[in-house]
């Protein structure tokens, strides 16, 4: 696990901080004594996790488009981050159908600005790109767990377009950094939840919603399987690789952030999962509504990080599903109590051993 200690006093920057594993990751980072920017467009959801928290009290937020590289070169000049997380993108895959454009646009042009700016920027010293754990050639192979060294070739223009940022990382990182002594690491993400999930087109949040209105949920690919993890459990490697390879660049690499093989359950499983932590008589139902494709298998190897890193994850599916509805249930009758809830929850998940 890594030293809390390390990031006491650092200035990082985080791009999407006002999304939702950006608002966790900032509160982490602010709870770790951090000088914390962030560099995002305003928060994607109506209510957010940002707002909803604080979290913008206790640090400096930038609003901005990282497809606008003045503005965003502006912020680092300014803030001069040692550190640097890049998360913003535009993330759903249904979305990505809608907008392609759009999509490619922030999701690869986004990411040269990033690059551009950490390379114009002396203090940077180490680089963490999210992509996702859909930037492989995939071929629906059941039981084939994706391993780094794999062919990257997104099918939909939102997958696609992550294994473009992949590819743009790894000509910076070959043609600039691997000269320099900046470190630059991208981290391959499985699907996460937590509470503060409020988008569109996310399984949890549809639960949420339909428990809301007291419906039954349809879940239009229940025998889809994918690699689901708490939030925390993402972040936190985030964090072990961003500290580690700024004090040793052989840390830099390529990276699966994915949980263990018994946490890459069906869509359906998952939400019969909510449905018994969360009770009242939710339940579901299983509907084709159609729509564009989505991959129906996906799991990822994560042999690296436990090698590397000696990670291993904390809170298995069952326990992410019933900390993911508690937080909720709090969010839902006590709104004052959410910036505490969030403390005690990566407390919670910081003490497990």
């Amino acid at each position: 696990m890594f030293d809390k200690e390390f990031y006491k006093g650092r200035r990082v920057l985080v791009t999407g901080h006002t999304g939702f594993k950006g608002s966790w990751l900032c509160k982490i980072l602010i709870n770790f004594g951090a000088f914390v920017t962030g560099y995002a467009l305003e928060p994607p959801t109506e209510p957010s996790l940002f707002k909803l928290s604080g979290i913008g009290e206790n640090m400096d937020s930038r609003i901005g488009d990282v497809c606008n590289f003045e503005r965003l070169y502006s912020v680092f000049c300014d803030v001069k981050p040692e550190i640097v997380f890049h998360l913003a993108a535009q993330p759903i895959v249904r979305e990505s159908y809608k907008d392609p454009r759009g999509t490619y646009e922030t999701n690869v042009m986004g990411t040269v600005n990033v690059l551009e700016c950490c390379r114009l920027t002396p203090s940077v010293k180490s680089v963490l790109n999210v992509t996702t754990d859909k930037v492989y050639l995939n071929d629906d192979l059941k039981d084939h767990a994706f391993k780094e060294d794999e062919p990257l070739d997104g099918y939909d223009p939102y997958s696609n377009s992550k294994s473009c940022s992949e590819l743009v990382t790894h000509s910076y990182k070959k043609s600039y950094f691997d000269l320099s002594d900046c470190a630059v690491s991208t981290a391959r993400a499985g699907n996460v939840i937590g509470g503060g999930d409020f988008a569109a087109d996310r399984i949890i949040p549809d639960c949420v919603r339909a428990a809301e209105r007291g419906e039954a949920l349809i879940v239009r690919n229940p025998y889809s399987t994918r690699p689901y993890q708490h939030v925390l459990e993402p972040l936190s490697i985030y964090l072990e690789i961003a500290a580690r390879q700024y004090k040793d660049k052989s840390f830099a690499g390529y990276y699966n952030v994915g949980p263990d093989e018994i946490d890459c359950v069906t869509t359906g499983e998952l939400v019969s999962l909510f449905a018994e932590a969360w009770g009242e008589g939710f339940c579901w139902e299983n509907r084709s509504v159609g729509g564009p494709h989505e991959a129906a298998f996906l799991k990822l190897d994560n042999s690296k990080i436990k090698r590397v890193f000696g990670w291993k994850p904390r809170w298995h599916i069952g326990e992410a599903v019933e900390k993911t509805v508690e937080w909720t249930k709090v969010y839902l009758k006590h709104k004052d109590l959410i910036p505490a809830e969030i403390d005690t929850e990566i407390e919670e998940f910081l003490e497990q051993k």
